[in-house]
């Protein structure tokens, strides 16, 4: 398979009004000159980036929540409906940073029907998709550095995004159409909106850009990797993960995670 050209193509980004989506979308279209279908809940934020991109490039803007399968489902309805779509970044997630007998059920269902449930529902509606019709295209999943390596208090978080991986890299080899190709991107923190809150002060200094945690996605989705780990720092832990017992890496997370919130969460 040869890479991926996304000039005048159309390409959906989810979780398209913040973080890396947002910069994704911004990447996108100025550098490779796709034309975009932004999707995220919050309206007016899209409505600003749409405004900002439209003047380089085709932008349609779709609102929803995905933690609702039926706002799923809608979105998919109007995604798919000219057959044009050649590419897609599936980013939008939820996370949680604390103890895990702290984080409310109502809070945990959200997580699992926006990570799990609606990245898997949008994964088999595309991939059917591309299947069918034989066109040319890539998937991206955002999955985590915290699927390859699991967080201490953000263990439901890591248990979502480890499925996320599972799940796209093995149905990744299950595709029959040679022209489009599913990439699973396994980045670690990330300066962003999701990380901004005081819980992460101690950890700013291991956050990667937004603009190169960008760059290396869209990267990856041209190249058409099967799984990639962005930065030398994340890449490295990947490989300590194989080699080193996991209850020495459990513990020194822990250590340094429960260090930073229960300082930065004092009253």
């Amino acid at each position: 398979m040869g890479k991926l050209q996304f000039k005048d193509k159309w390409v959906l980004v989810t979780g398209a009004s913040s973080g890396l989506g947002e910069e994704i979308a911004r990447q996108l279209a100025h550098k490779h000159q796709a034309n975009l279908i932004l999707l995220a809940r919050r309206k007016e934020k899209l409505n600003q980036l749409k405004a900002e991109l439209e003047q380089i490039v085709k932008v349609r803007t779709i609102v929803a929540d995905l933690s609702k399968l039926d706002e799923v489902d809608n979105a998919l309805d109007e995604i798919l409906k000219d057959g044009e779509l050649y590419g897609a970044v599936l980013n939008a997630g939820v996370t949680w940073f604390g103890p895990h007998h702290e984080l409310e059920w109502s809070d945990f269902e959200t997580m699992l029907q926006t990570n799990i449930v609606s990245a898997t529902r949008m994964t088999n509606r595309l991939t059917t998709h591309f299947e069918q019709t034989g066109n040319e295209g890539g998937l991206l999943i955002v999955s985590s550095m915290a699927a390859v390596i699991p967080i201490p208090y953000q263990a439901a978080y890591s248990g979502t995004k480890a499925y996320i991986l599972s799940f796209a890299t093995a149905l990744s080899h299950e595709l029959k159409n040679r022209n489009f190709s599913i990439t699973v991107y396994t980045p670690g923190g990330i300066v962003s909106e999701m990380t901004s809150g005081e819980k992460f002060n101690d950890l700013r200094g291991w956050l990667m850009p937004v603009k190169q945690a960008a760059d290396e996605a869209i990267n990856a989705l041209i190249k058409r990797k099967s799984t990639y780990i962005p930065g030398f720092v994340n890449q490295l832990g990947g490989i300590v993960a194989r080699l080193l017992p996991k209850k020495f890496i459990m513990r020194r997370m822990s250590k340094v995670y429960g260090k930073s919130l229960l300082k930065n969460t004092k009253n």
